[in-house]
């Protein structure tokens, strides 16, 4: 699912649901940059985590 996630889409992170809403800053080579709400800028190793795309946000 990961893959399908370009800069500017919105995603949250299944298990860390307190991180709030993310804004998908990059995705190169399953590293996915996001702007969380509550976190600040993580950058997530997309082989482990597959985060869930909000398409109403």
């Amino acid at each position: 699912m990961n893959a399908i996630l370009e800069p500017g889409m919105y995603v949250r992170h299944p298990d860390q649901p307190e991180w709030g809403l993310g804004q998908v800053q990059s995705n190169i080579k399953n590293r996915i940059t996001v702007n969380f709400e509550h976190a600040g800028k993580v950058v997530i190793d997309g082989r482990y985590v597959d985060l869930s795309p909000v398409f109403d946000a």
